[in-house]
């Protein structure tokens, strides 16, 4: 360990059940700038891990917040003129007070730019450097819109989307992508995926089309051509879909390429058909070349999937690279007044480890954890993937975490390899119709529950729903193991050329320490690799952060974690050494250890 920076901060009960820290850090020459749980801004020493300033934007925390997290933070230079010189053609240079800053989103429904020198706000961004991102919402409610993931830059234009509040209500605010002048706020282009015209700006009295798909996930942006890759989610509510149009699902759990100077659309590829198990985009699309058989570099973006699919499409128009096909899905009624697609897209890159699951895959710790598994998934709706949600109680699986989630993966260019952490947890939903207990309409002063998970009232559609993990009485999946693993993918022929279980169940009942068995755990954060043939990762609930080979994916190195590692890590370099960097953070709903740690290991010298 090189150095350890702890932020000092603790979940509060004004905090979400989600509390979480899922942090990347970004290094800009001499410093490193992280955000903390409660969304304060850092600037460290990236060789020593010293504070050198913090700002608090005084986030309005909530306990019905659905998410409290900061995945990380956006950096802008105005010098930067050679990288970004496709999205300056045109422009002349602007006067500013903060030629480099640093944009720190905010749950509260805030953006703050903030000078990357001093940590000051920057007066002449916005209102002294707070954005209100809930202006022209329908629903402006504290929680509604949290924006979760860092936004995106161009040389004129800081591009942002947003979670919503999943499964609460028909009356949420829109999902719609924004582009704000870099330098004053000023509202440029939106981006609306639940309006005929997405671009339409809402006149006076008017607001955005309320829920609409959002983009809850990174984003990512070609500099070279000024396109923006948007993954998207679904309407909310999410697990019944009978009153969605097909001007609002037209953009729904997809990845759609925008223009980031403008905002137009340049091609869609829709990943999921009438998404009605969550089923969206929840990774940050990654920008790699793929080369052909005779060695030409087709620009490509890589789009994992909650579904398992690995969709590598040309990024120019959107075109399959790895070929996609419609896999017709199994027979089963929709809830009534709903409808199933009969089709959904599948790439012949797919990760879900099994196809179908049956009784024979239903596990235990015990024999009587076993049974009880057996006995409920007999008593399942289940057909296999995509089984329509019912009363009953649906099987879903790949579950509500998905195959691949929000720390995406990694493609390791020069050796044409795609480096990954896929899951396979099942979950099970179950509708719950009106009655006495289940009012359509909320009452006066009803909030959001904190989480995901449990009952979700979906007011305004004919049902509530209940979604949870499908676990045995000693809560660990009634799937057999593994449930997660680290994969490689040989890019050149689209195999599958390694896959390995990673992390043990040691930490996987909370309070109560296991056996280090080695059987594969779910895990969230995601890999990144090195010059050096390494692939490194953390994110499982045993609290490692591991090293593997990139050729055949042996495990070369681990490092026990102070808490979860629910992060992506990042390496760097400072003073001619090597880094990398691990937020321990932990996760509530995931169950953890909650902490404050980043850590920093120097990796040997050559």
């Amino acid at each position: 360990v090189a150095w350890t920076f702890n932020s000092g901060e603790s979940k509060t009960a004004n905090d979400s059940g989600e509390t979480t820290n899922e942090l990347t850090p970004i290094k800009v020459g001499d410093n490193m700038y992280i955000c903390t749980t409660h969304q304060i801004l850092v600037a460290l020493d990236p060789a020593t891990g010293k504070e050198k300033w913090r700002f608090d934007p005084k986030l309005k925390s909530d306990p019905s917040f659905q998410h409290l997290t900061c995945r990380g933070v956006a950096y802008f230079d105005q010098a930067d003129t050679t990288q970004f010189a496709k999205s300056l053609e045109g422009t002349q240079p602007v006067a500013t007070s903060c030629p480099r800053k640093v944009f720190l989103p905010v749950n509260d429904g805030r953006l703050f730019a903030i000078n990357a020198d001093t940590g000051a706000p920057c007066a002449d961004f916005a209102k002294n450097g707070e954005l209100d991102l809930l202006h022209l919402q329908p629903y402006p409610y504290p929680g509604g819109l949290e924006p979760t993931s860092p936004p995106v830059v161009t040389g004129t234009t800081v591009i942002i989307g947003g979670s919503v509040t999943d499964n609460l209500s028909v009356h949420e605010p829109s999902g719609a992508i924004r582009g704000y002048d870099v330098n004053t706020g000023a509202l440029k282009w939106i981006f609306d995926t639940g309006a005929e015209d997405p671009n339409a700006i809402p006149g006076d009295g008017k607001t955005l089309v309320n829920n609409s798909p959002n983009a809850w996930a990174p984003l990512a942006y070609d500099a070279k051509t000024d396109v923006v890759y948007v993954p998207t989610g679904n309407p909310t509510p999410d697990i019944w879909g009978g009153n969605r149009t097909p001007v609002m699902e037209r953009y729904a759990s997809s990845i759609v390429a925008m223009n980031g100077s403008t905002g137009k659309l340049v091609w869609s590829f829709q990943t999921t058909h009438h998404d009605l198990w969550d089923m969206d985009v929840p990774a940050q699309p990654t920008l790699a070349d793929v080369k052909t058989g005779s060695g030409e570099a087709v620009p490509a973006v890589y789009v994992p999937t909650k579904a398992g699919n690995l969709f590598v499409l040309d990024r120019r128009d959107g075109k399959p690279i790895v070929p996609v096909h419609e896999m017709p899905v199994p027979a089963g009624e929709a809830a009534p007044g709903d409808r199933v697609s009969p089709t959904q897209p599948r790439s012949n890159l797919n990760l879900t480890s099994i196809q179908t699951l049956s009784d024979k895959e239903m596990w235990g710790a015990t024999m009587f954890d076993q049974l009880v598994c057996r006995v409920i998934f007999k008593q399942l709706s289940y057909n296999g993937q995509y089984t329509p949600p019912s009363e009953q109680g649906t099987l879903v699986f790949p579950g509500n975490l998905g195959v691949f989630e929000w720390g995406g993966i990694s493609v390791n260019a020069d050796r044409q390899v795609a480096l990954m952490n896929p899951m396979a947890l099942p979950f099970v939903s179950k509708l719950i119709p009106r009655g006495p207990n289940n009012p359509l309409w909320p009452k006066e002063g009803a909030t959001g529950s904190g989480t995901e998970m449990g009952i979700q009232p979906q007011y305004g559609v004919p049902y509530g729903v209940e979604i949870n993990a499908f676990l045995s009485p000693l809560g660990l999946p009634c799937k057999e193991p593994a449930w997660g693993y680290v994969a490689g993918v040989d890019m050149k022929t689209h195999d599958v050329v390694w896959r390995k279980r990673i992390g043990t169940i040691r930490d996987s009942l909370k309070g109560i320490q296991l056996p280090p068995l080695k059987i594969g755990v779910p895990m969230l954060g995601g890999p990144i690799s090195t010059a050096g043939n390494l692939m490194f990762i953390a994110g499982t609930q045993d609290n490692y952060l591991r090293a593997f080979n990139v050729t055949n994916g042996d495990l070369l190195w681990e490092a026990r974690l102070p808490a979860g590692g629910q992060a992506t890590p990042m390496t760097y370099e400072s003073n001619g050494k090597q880094y990398i960097v691990i937020m321990a953070g932990g996760h509530g709903s995931f169950g953890t250890k909650m902490g404050d740690s980043l850590i920093a290991y120097a990796l040997p010298s050559k």
